[in-house]
């Protein structure tokens, strides 16, 4: 997905390092458990936290993660799957909450289905994670001024509306990165169109719970 410099450097900015206990929501492929159960050692925790939302729609997400936490070294990983606002109930609190790509989604049609908003998204992750603990966020940047119009067409938002909505739920802008933005990204077209997927302008947002 990133070169390897990249990787190092997102780790960096999330401030995922050894002993810590890390939530990587909606995981994929398994890409970032993977790097944070490398980093976090033998004394960290990752969670890796599907939402029922997406098990639902995507039946093999569960049963992915769960090869993956039988491989060789990953017994720092838990496989955890529930509705989106309710992972506190089974994960220990948290150093970072990672939100790689999906931040977006918390404003489409999937995510609100059972009535919850970004908003009850938010305030959740507040709760979850340890005073001077981090809320990091990577997303495909949508047109400024746009707000969240663009979430469920083209998969994107305006940074400043993920600024806002994260602020509202009382943390504090800690860092942000331009490390993966792109200038020639037009914004006008989705984030899987072969002309720019991949290679999406994209934000990195560092809050800190106070």
């Amino acid at each position: 997905m990133y070169s390897q410099s990249k990787q190092s450097e997102l780790i960096r900015f999330a401030r995922v390092d050894v002993g810590s206990t890390v939530i990587d929501v909606y995981p994929g492929d398994g890409y970032w458990t993977r790097l944070f159960s490398d980093v976090v050692g033998s004394k960290g925790h990752v969670y890796s936290f599907v939402p029922t939302e997406i098990a639902n729609l995507r039946e093999d997400q569960v049963s992915r993660m769960q090869t993956l936490a039988k491989e060789p070294g990953r017994e720092n990983v838990k496989i955890v799957s529930a509705d989106f606002v309710d992972v506190p109930e089974i994960t220990q609190p948290a150093d970072v909450l990672w939100l790689h790509l999906f931040y977006h989604d918390l404003h489409t049609a999937l995510m609100q289905g059972k009535g919850a908003t970004a908003a009850d998204f938010n305030r959740a992750v507040y709760e979850w994670i340890k005073p001077g603990g981090f809320y990091v966020i990577v997303d495909h940047a949508a047109t400024a001024g746009s707000g969240t119009s663009d979430t469920q067409s083209l998969h994107r938002i305006d940074p400043a509306s993920v600024r806002e909505e994260v602020e509202a739920a009382g943390f504090v802008l800690d860092a942000e990165s331009t490390m993966l933005a792109n200038k020639a990204d037009p914004h006008s077209i989705r984030v899987f169109d072969p002309s720019i997927k991949n290679e999406t302008d994209r934000f990195a947002y560092r809050f800190v719970r106070p």
